[in-house]
């Protein structure tokens, strides 16, 4: 009887961490996860900026251009 007991103990124990061990996994990934959007957000505004600033810049160009007509 008390072996039984006890033995039923240890395979809980054991699932118990395995499933802490699947959360941290979990976590883990969905950090991974947030982590590459936010990179790939930043990339993007990134790249909008350039964009904006390139148009700027020609823009300014093409006025320059037309004033010295």
């Amino acid at each position: 009887y008390k072996f039984q007991s006890n033995k039923g103990r240890e395979r809980g124990r054991k699932s118990v961490g395995n499933n802490r061990r699947r959360r941290e996994r979990e976590r883990r990934r969905e950090r991974e996860r947030r982590r590459e959007r936010r990179e790939e957000r930043e990339r993007e505004r990134r790249r909008e900026r350039e964009r904006r600033r390139e148009r700027e810049k020609r823009r300014e160009r093409e006025r320059v251009k037309n004033s010295e007509k």
